[in-house]
């Protein structure tokens, strides 16, 4: 076992030197595989051109695979000159208390109910109930005002998304009236 010492603070690491550095080249790794298999979708993309849209869809998918790899690289290689992260602090959380399964689980089920719902009822009254449902899951108990906040939300991302993005959502049983 060898003993490490922080320069920049003189803190002494006990920690075998590798033990830590395996899980950041498994970080590496990760983001290496991630950025290769982007890169090699997007070679699958047809290359399409309008003169609304004059380089296609190609190039931004590649960019990004691009962008993972030169992280992974210049991650492996402050991970080789011995970098490494500072362990999470907790912030305000109470890293020691149980975990809430009774928040957990209201918010899986308010997303089930979305994905189950959408495309019947519409992404406004399943969005409605999505975001209504987040709320009481944690915690909030002022039921109107967070039905009227989910309302708007769900109409807001509704028109967003088809007007400034032109990518129509599940009306479900509202359409015709949206």
């Amino acid at each position: 076992m060898s003993v490490r010492t922080d320069e920049r603070n003189g803190d002494v690491d006990a920690q075998p030197s590798g033990a830590g550095d395996r899980a950041q080249y498994g970080v590496c790794a990760f983001l290496a595989l991630t950025g290769a298999l982007v890169i090699v979708d997007a070679t699958g993309i047809a290359h399409l051109t309008s003169s609304n849209d004059p380089i296609g869809p190609r190039p931004v998918p590649m960019i990004l695979g691009v962008l993972l790899l030169v992280v992974a690289v210049i991650y492996a290689i402050d991970v080789a000159r011995g970098g490494r992260g500072e362990p999470e602090g907790g912030e305000d959380v109470d890293l020691s208390s149980r975990i809430d399964w009774r928040t957990v689980l209201l918010l899986i089920g308010a997303f089930a109910v979305n994905a189950v719902l959408i495309d019947w009822l519409g992404w406004v009254i399943s969005g409605t109930l999505l975001f209504w449902g987040s709320a009481f899951a944690l915690g909030n108990r002022h039921y109107l005002r967070n039905l009227a906040i989910a309302l708007t939300l769900s109409l807001v991302t509704f028109y967003g998304f088809a007007i400034g993005l032109g990518v129509n959502l599940p009306a479900g049983v509202l359409q015709g009236i949206l």
